[in-house]
């Protein structure tokens, strides 16, 4: 130990990782030789190479344990994540990742881990008060509109989820982001689950039609959160249909039992909660062309019915026939018949007693009943008339009760777009104000550029332009041959006209006294 001692100095050795990594490993084997350790097992892994990772803790520290591919055949009782067991090993290090492990050789069962002990006591309790009941879980909607996703946002969980709605059945979903292990996870959880179940439905923010709660795989540590009893108890509670999909198909948590229905896997849960677009269409499509077969065929199977009835029927001149013989018999017997009742009829009319008495009496009798009834019409009218007037105020009374709802409605209405036209314009504000100043900054810089790039600057280190009437002067032939031109300095114009010929070579400088004669 005394190699680790050694005070820091200019002259101190400098040791290698490799040889820093033995001397620890020199040490821990040195301190541990044998040993037996008692604890839970955790996450347990079989790799394809057959060799066996596990963890072996407790309520405090966790140790990393691996049993080699030859000793694991051997080994009398094999790991499993949650029971409480007595492994025998050496302790070593792994320099590759900088920790130490045991190295089991044999495991013995010591009894049932804690955490599956209190999981197994907290469902058969919960279970006791019937949250688990088949009779409390909610129908899973054939088609929702808007799908609530409870789970981490940045995970791979998320993606999975939209990936396969998006190739289902596209719909509208929420995501609720929660925390999906730690001491976070179950409190951000159940708060999700009855925040989703607060929504009033046609609010701003449209109410779920179903929740899918959701997580990968992981050890029974990380899916602890899910086995809080307030996550189960809000679950159980939700008056939405509830989804559960945590961890892979082997692991199960609490909020299966109480969750509507269980989903494997998360990609599975997407697969629960919608239809395939592409197959409902088809099946649409299927059901339309049958029915437009079966149409056909019953419209077929009815045209030949009406062909069978219509042989089966005798001749219409077969059946006409008898009764036209009938009305030839009876239209000889006619005649005289009338002949006979008309006697008959004016024998009775002539032996009735004529007086005049029983005409006035009848008259009487009719003009009676006439001014009754001519008295009692003022007072039916009058009724009818008061009915007609009480309907006619019973439909102005709901008239303008419908109009009172109607106008209390839209001014709801109204108040609820000018909140949202005042939000989108405190947004479009907000949004210029961010906007403008780099806008600004950028068009500030763009015309320094301007005048970096532009002639102007190249006038104020000594340069100048000539002007002609036409345009640009850039040569002193053409300027030889213009009686008068401009010539632009940095800080103006002045005019100015040919007094020499045109110098031919180009790289000759007029003289001093020359360029004095052009002002």
């Amino acid at each position: 130990m005394e190699l680790f001692e050694e005070p820091a100095g200019s002259n101190a050795h400098e040791f290698t990782v490799s040889e820093i990594s033995g001397a620890v490993k020199r040490v821990l084997e040195g301190e541990f030789g044998r040993v037996r350790v008692r604890g839970e097992i955790g996450r347990v892994s079989r790799p394809s190479s057959g060799h066996l990772y596990f963890d072996l803790k407790d309520d405090r520290a966790v140790i990393a344990a691996v049993t080699w591919k030859g000793q694991a055949a051997r080994l009398s009782t094999r790991p499993e994540e949650g029971i409480e067991v007595i492994a025998t090993g050496r302790l070593t290090t792994f320099p590759g990742q900088s920790k130490y492990q045991l190295i089991v050789d044999e495991i013995e069962p010591a009894g049932a881990g804690a955490l599956m002990m209190m999981l197994e006591k907290r469902r058969k309790a919960l279970a006791a008060e019937g949250l688990f009941d088949e009779a409390r879980k909610l129908p899973l909607p054939y088609l929702p509109h808007v799908i609530g996703v409870v789970t981490s946002p940045s995970g791979a969980v998320i993606r999975d989820i939209l990936h396969r709605l998006r190739d289902r059945f596209p719909t509208h979903v929420l995501i609720w982001p929660v925390a999906v292990q730690g001491q976070d996870c179950a409190p951000q959880v159940t708060a999700a689950i009855q925040g989703f179940n607060a929504l009033a439905p046609g609010g701003p923010i449209p109410r779920p039609d179903l929740i899918i709660v959701a997580r990968g795989g992981g050890s029974l540590e990380d899916l602890w959160g899910f086995n809080e009893e307030s996550v189960v108890r809000a679950a159980a509670a939700s008056a939405i249909p509830l989804i559960s999909a945590v961890g892979h198909e082997t692991d199960t948590t609490l909020i299966d039992f109480a969750s509507s229905r269980r989903a494997p896997t998360p990609t599975a849960a997407a697969e629960i909660a919608v239809p395939v677009r592409a197959e409902l269409a088809a099946r649409l499509s299927e059901l339309a062309a049958r029915m437009i077969r079966a149409q056909q065929q019953a419209g077929q199977r009815q045209r030949q019915r009406l062909s069978d009835l219509g042989r089966a029927l005798g001749r219409p001149q077969a059946l006409t026939d008898p009764a036209r013989q009938r009305l030839d018999l009876f239209a000889d017997r006619l005649e005289p018949a009338l002949r006979g009742f008309v006697r008959s009829r004016r024998e009775r009319l002539n032996a009735l007693p004529l007086s005049l008495a029983a005409l006035r009496a009848s008259l009487h009798l009719r003009r009676d009943r006439l001014s009754d009834l001519a008295r009692r019409l003022p007072p039916a009218w009058a009724r009818h008339r008061k009915r007609q007037a009480e309907t006619l105020s019973s439909l102005a009374d709901r008239l303008a009760r419908a109009r009172t709802r109607d106008l209390a409605e839209r001014s709801r209405q109204a108040t609820r777009d000018r909140t949202r036209l005042d939000a989108l314009a405190a947004r479009l504000a907000a949004t210029g104000q961010r906007l403008l100043p780099p806008r600004r900054e950028r068009l500030d810089r763009l015309d320094r550029l301007r005048l970096t790039l532009g002639y102007e600057e190249t006038l104020k280190r000594g340069f100048a332009v000539v002007h002609g009437p036409d345009g640009l002067l850039t040569s002193a032939t053409q300027a030889a041959q213009t009686p008068h031109f401009e010539i632009q300095f940095a800080d103006g114009r002045i005019g100015a006209r040919p007094e020499t010929p045109p110098v031919k070579s180009a790289r000759k400088k007029p003289a001093a006294k020359d360029q004095k004669s052009l002002f």
